[in-house]
Parts: C-alpha cells; structure tokens; sequence
C-alpha cells in the first residue's frame, strides 16, 4: 500500500485491501479506493468499481457480500445498506467505514465518480 494513511484504522485499510482483491478477481475493468475521511462524515474509504456489464457489476457485488459475510477482523462486517441491484447499473454497498460503488461502464463514464471526488487520496494496493 502506497501513501500516508496514518488517521485511517488499520482494519479498515485491511478491509479494503481484501475488497479490492475480491473485486480484481472478478476481472473489473477497473478499480479505484479513495481516502475520503477527511472529505465527508459518511465513511473512510470508497471503493469504485467498474464492470463491462450488468450480470460483472451483480456478480462483483454478490462477491464481495459473500467474502465479508464469511470475514472477521475482531467481529463480523455487517452490509448497512444496500442500493441498485435489479437494474444493476451501479450498486452501492454500504459497509460503513467503506462504501463500495459497482457501476456499469456507460454509468461510470456519466457519474465520474472520481472526478468528483478528485480531493481524494487514492490508495493503491
């Protein structure tokens, strides 16, 4: 892991290195981990996803739901919300200190989520 990530929680960065593994074994086009802590109140770290179709950006997010239901650092990940899944061209999966982004390639190209958080310190694993 490159950067400075001292303030963020050790567990969280280990977390997010094991989404990003999972999400790199389901061949997404590409991936982006964000430090966002010092941008909002809602979480530490984004995860974007981007996948070539609809049935990649389901089983990228049916992934990563199974890998954190069956993981433990010290206690279980629990998945707080959970948005988008039928249309499948971006879900959201809300983990708290992490929020992972699965977008479709047209939607990912449309949102930029990236560049709208461009303030962000990328973390690259």
């Amino acid at each position: 892991m490159k950067g400075d990530f001292n303030n963020l929680d050790k567990n969280t960065l280990i977390l997010a290195q094991k989404i990003y593994d999972v999400i790199n074994s389901k061949k997404a086009i590409s991936i982006e981990v964000l430090d966002v802590h010092h941008l909002t109140t809602l979480t530490d770290i984004f995860i974007i996803a981007v996948a070539n179709n609809i049935r990649q950006t389901q089983a990228i997010a049916d992934e990563i739901e199974e890998f954190l239901g069956n993981y433990t650092l010290s206690h279980p990940v629990p998945l707080l919300q959970k948005e988008g899944y039928t249309s499948a061209k971006w879900i959201l999966l809300d983990y708290g200190s992490i929020i992972v982004h699965v977008l479709h390639q047209e939607d990912a190209t449309f949102y930029a989520l990236g560049r709208l958080w461009k303030d962000a310190q990328i973390i690259t694993f």
